[in-house]
């Protein structure tokens, strides 16, 4: 049963995510403000957080950048606007996935499992590409003998770039493949998960040995 941390602090909202997830099979602490909810983190370390980014005190994006500094837990966060500089900031700071309010439990539930499927295996073992060494069955990634922590969504859009190096997918597939987003989706999620992963496995993310992007198309694996 996923471990899922709840920080919401409209009690309505709170109380209602509670009893849905619960029913959908999750073991859900929760917790009403970002202080609380830091507290949680740190005394029992969950599979998953769900973050409502207007919190009082120390707000949504201030507790994923923190959550993200402690380990790679998987963040998804909850906003009030969908085409906002919120959903930017949350994804900057480290977030995986975002969904809007109001919450349609069906929905949350499906991007928190579609999040936990993402650290999965992959069939092939062992990928070396410079100095880049990916182990799809351990999912481990190491650059230069160098350990490499990634979250479950930057590993499996790795996974997925480098599956097929010089390929050129464009973001409506990784959305697919990654987020399994069967819709139109946001491109920034892609993006902003691209300029992470960039940060963590190029030696220069300006100038990007592996995932490269393809101007107008996508981006893809870069030939070596």
């Amino acid at each position: 049963m996923p471990a899922i941390l709840l920080i919401e602090d409209d009690p309505l909202v709170r109380r209602g995510l509670e009893l849905a997830l619960s029913r959908h099979g999750h073991d859900i602490r929760a917790a009403e403000t970002g202080e609380d909810g830091l507290r949680e983190f740190s005394s029992a370390t969950p599979d998953l957080v769900v973050l409502d980014l207007m919190l009082p005190g120390i707000d949504g994006i201030q507790v994923c950048r923190r959550i993200r500094e402690a380990g790679e837990v998987p963040v998804i966060i909850l906003t009030a606007r969908g085409d906002d500089f919120d959903v930017v900031e949350g994804l900057a700071a480290g977030a995986d996935d975002y969904v809007i309010k109001p919450v349609q439990p069906t929905v949350l539930d499906a991007r928190i499992r579609a999040v936990l499927r993402r650290s999965d295996s992959a069939p092939d073992g062992v990928r070396v590409h410079g100095e880049l060494r990916i182990d799809t069955a351990a999912l481990t990634v190491t650059v230069r003998d160098t350990p490499v922590p990634l979250t479950p969504t930057e590993l499996r859009l790795l996974l997925t770039v480098s599956q097929s190096a010089g390929q050129v997918f464009s973001r409506q597939q990784l959305l697919e493949a990654v987020w399994e987003h069967d819709y139109l989706g946001d491109s920034r999620l892609v993006d902003n998960c691209v300029q992470r992963l960039r940060a963590k496995i190029e030696q220069d993310a300006a100038a990007p040995r592996y995932v490269q992007t393809v101007r107008g198309f996508g981006y893809r694996f870069g030939p070596l």
